[in-house]
């Protein structure tokens, strides 16, 4: 069955990665069915990218070694930036 377009997402919004997403920095960690809250978007149609801050319970499934990379990058784990095409509006 095709999937149906999604909603845009908008700050506010509570969204859920869908299947087969990894995180963009760190390809071989698979994010799906991580949950948050929109923060802001940027970009327009096909290169809408969404910056959210996951929830208290995905934050708990963060691995260590994610934690970690983040911090070698300066990037918090708390927070992502995810092609709208990867998160599904709950």
């Amino acid at each position: 069955m095709a999937r149906g377009k999604s909603p845009k997402p908008t700050p506010g919004q509570r969204v859920r990665v869908i299947d087969g997403a990894t995180m963009p920095e760190f390809p071989e960690l698979a994010i799906a069915g991580w949950t948050g809250q929109v923060l802001e978007t940027t970009g327009t149609g096909a290169k809408l990218k969404v910056i959210l801050e996951w929830d208290d319970e995905t934050q708990t499934r963060v691995p260590e070694n994610y934690r970690t990379h983040c911090e070698a990058q300066g990037l918090m784990h708390t927070m992502a930036c995810l092609p709208s095409s990867d998160l599904e509006v709950l």
